[in-house]
């Protein structure tokens, strides 16, 4: 097919021409605008403790009337807020969801909430839509909105420029460290815990009476984080005291229950803030799936209208208190939280510690009531000027009427005033607008009594503005009206008393097991008891598949590690406990489904362990005759590691691998039906695992090694010529 021409072809156009643009003028220009945005209006809280969208949506709650009003169907609100914050309605009021009483995300709720918000603890608890809520700011918010109308914050204009809107919220208590918070920006993050207000209200006073206060003082009144969920930290003053002076570093959070002996229940109350009951549910259920969490016969979700509660089904004769100690290792019943405290301070992320956040909130809640002072002063002076201008007339009120009058033209009572009783404008317009009626020596009396009162007041006022130590005192002294007024009890309650580290031999049941490996992967695990009771019964034989055969059996403790060495050249390690106890009568389980081998791979050999001892090793015998020890401690890993690989060497196929605790005879086998029988002592001993050793036998062309056995007498009672000295060996013709 002919190749269509353009019509820049068609025309003999020159190529556009190419203006390469480098790397760094392009992060510059078009992707470091878009960084400092998610940074600074989107994902970083700032010193007042909101992101932008908290910020729009409380305001625009605020000025609909909601902080006295009743409250307002969702989607009203939500539809507002679009004027200020221009996302779609579902990102605003997913906003609201987490600042409402009904969700319980925050220790103090900032709307009151009527309806199905969902839960923090739950993921599945989905949030009913919008248009079948109801909300209003709770009471509290009195203390985030105080001065905003008195210029406390600057306001700025929205993003059509059609209203304005704060720049921050004028918060009277540290709400930055009272909310939680957490945001992903560009290159940075912030995740914030929340704090009891009572003590953040302590805790901040100490630092206005005292800017050289100590971490160790402020850990002596701000103890640890608390959160709305409850639950439990496990209290370390060291890991808190790096929290305090960097503002970076974790804790753990454990949940809270109870046993029910009646019922033989474990019922969980409370659960750490990071989690929820569907990752715990899920975690647990796997663990009963997979035989390791055999206590537990059920589990399940009961949250009710009472509240949060998850309970747990106890097999008889289980210990609640190891069982818990077994779940806080294995589950988020346990749960760490890292902190980031990244923070906006005039527009840029910082990272701080406890006492820096405080010592920035000081100096903006400084700034906020200063600024609302002033505002009060100026208010209070321009009622002190006109009440002066007023009692100029109390000393003639005749003659203020008389000049109102007499006065021919309305323009010109004003400056008649002016001139009749030395006022400026501004009183003159304000004397000329009273009514006839309060042209009266009771009225005028009445009101110039305020003179005073108000001389007074604008004296303090000045007063706090013009040192820096009063008004500190008096941002103390509203700090301690709102502790006295909001502050609750720690919900996170301080654990002192550890419960220690879970450890699996503790928990897991012992006793002796007889181990059975066949050829075919099949492996049981089957207690004396029921090998004694199958002999008596006489049905002691192995169930097996068709065609297979048993190829290693040996006794070992439910406790021990097992290690399977497979034909790809892997370890595999697991533990007796997590196999099913079988009988007799029984295939077992299937080795390489329940270990995850790779396709076509199978065990060789098995070998339970209780430790990794010194000077034992694994005797590996290969098809070209070679043959070679391994130490165990080699295969000794430190981590929970599963596989290993490049277990033993690739170079020739594996044909047995037998555990040495101490040397031992083996009859090496080969096709051509002739066999030598090789002390262990004589193969030597490598630590680099793949290393194939020496030549055990001297084998003819086309021959190789079948088969190596350790028991051999029952088999090849007649050893005559078999026992070498020496390798390379020479074979000898096996007799049977």
């Amino acid at each position: 097919m002919a190749k269509t021409k353009s019509r820049k072809d068609t025309l003999n156009l020159p190529p556009a021409p190419i203006t390469p643009q480098p790397i760094t003028e392009t992060i510059e220009k078009n992707y470091m605008p878009y960084v400092m945005t998610v940074i600074v209006s989107r994902a970083i809280p700032e010193i007042d403790g909101f992101k932008p969208s908290h910020r729009k949506l409380l305001y625009t709650m605020y000025k609909m009337g909601l902080l006295t009003g009743a409250r307002t169907k969702s989607t009203n609100i939500v539809g507002a807020t679009m004027k200020l914050n221009p996302h779609g309605d579902a990102a605003i009021y997913e906003t609201m969801v987490r600042l409402t009483r009904g969700n319980g995300a925050l220790l103090h709720p900032f709307v009151d909430s009527k309806g199905n918000f969902g839960k923090q603890y739950s993921s599945d608890m989905a949030y009913a839509a919008s248009r079948y809520t109801e909300a209003k700011l709770d009471t509290f918010c009195n203390e985030i909105f105080g001065g905003i109308d008195k210029n406390a914050v600057e306001m700025t204009d929205n993003y059509d420029a059609t209203m304005k809107e704060p720049v921050l919220l004028p918060t009277a208590f540290p709400n930055v460290l009272v909310s939680p918070n957490m945001g992903i920006a560009v290159g940075m993050a912030s995740k914030i815990c929340s704090f009891n207000l009572g003590e953040i209200c302590d805790g901040t006073v100490a630092l206005l009476e005292n800017p050289e206060i100590t971490t160790d003082d402020l850990l002596d009144i701000i103890k640890a984080p608390d959160f709305s969920g409850g639950a439990g930290i496990v209290y370390d003053r060291e890991k808190l005291r790096r929290i305090y002076e960097t503002g970076e570093g974790s804790f753990t959070l454990r949940a809270r229950y109870v046993y029910d002996k009646a019922e033989n229940c474990i019922e969980v109350l409370e659960i750490p803030y990071s989690t929820t009951i569907e990752l715990i549910l899920k975690k647990i259920t796997d663990m009963i799936k997979e035989g390791s969490l055999r206590e537990v016969i059920d589990a399940r979700n009961e949250i009710d209208l009472h509240g949060f509660k998850l309970t747990l089904d106890l097999r008889r004769g289980t210990d609640p208190e190891k069982l818990m100690a077994k779940l806080f290792k294995k589950t988020p019943l346990q749960d760490n939280f890292a902190c980031n405290f990244n923070i906006l301070v005039d527009g840029t992320p910082r990272t701080m510690g406890i006492k820096e956040i405080l010592t920035e909130w000081v100096r903006f809640r400084m700034g906020c009531v200063s600024r609302e002072l002033t505002f009060d002063m100026e208010k209070k002076q321009e009622k002190l000027h006109l009440l002066l201008g007023l009692g100029e007339i109390l000393l003639d009120i005749d003659k203020a009427i008389r000049i109102v009058r007499e006065t021919e033209k309305e323009k010109d009572v004003v400056p008649n005033l002016m001139a009749g009783f030395s006022l400026d404008e501004v009183q003159a317009e304000y004397i000329a607008e009273i009514k006839l009626r309060h042209l009266n020596r009771e009225y005028i009396v009445e009101r110039t009594s305020e003179i005073q009162s108000l001389q007074r007041e604008i004296d303090e006022l000045r007063a706090i503005l013009g040192s820096e130590k009063k008004l500190k005192k008096y941002i103390a002294k509203q700090l301690k009206k709102i502790k006295d007024k909001y502050a609750l009890p720690r919900k996170t309650r301080l654990l002192y008393d550890d419960i220690g580290e879970y450890s699996e031999e503790e928990q897991v049941e012992n006793y002796s097991v007889r181990l059975v490996l066949t050829r075919d992967g099949f492996f049981k695990k089957i207690t004396h008891q029921s090998l004694r009771a199958s002999a008596m019964r006489g049905s002691d034989e192995q169930k097996l598949k068709e065609g297979d055969k048993v190829v290693q059996e040996e006794d070992a403790e439910n406790t021990d590690e097992i290690l399977f060495i497979t034909n790809k050249q892997k370890i595999y390690k697991s533990r007796v406990c997590e196999f099913e106890q079988v009988k007799t009568s029984s295939l077992g389980e299937f080795v390489p489904a329940k270990l995850e081998f790779e396709k076509d791979e199978k065990p060789i050999a098995m070998k339970a362990l209780k430790k990794y001892e010194e000077g034992h090793n694994i005797v590996y015998i290969f098809a070209c005759g070679k043959g070679v020890k391994i130490p165990v401690t080699s295969y000794e890993t430190k981590g929970n590691r599963k596989k290993l690989v490049a277990a033993y060497s690739d170079a020739s196929p594996l044909v047995t691998a037998i555990y040495e605790s101490e040397p031992f005879d083996i009859l090496v086998g080969t096709k051509s039906g002739k066999g030598a029988i090789i002390n262990t002592k004589l193969l030597p001993l490598k630590t680099t695992r793949t290393s194939i050793g020496s030549t055990l036998v001297a084998l003819k062309a086309g021959d190789e090694v079948k088969f190596a056995l350790k028991d051999f007498e029952n088999k090849y009672p007649d050893t005559t010529g078999l026992r070498k000295t020496k390798i390379p060996a020479q074979l000898t013709t096996l007799k049977k």
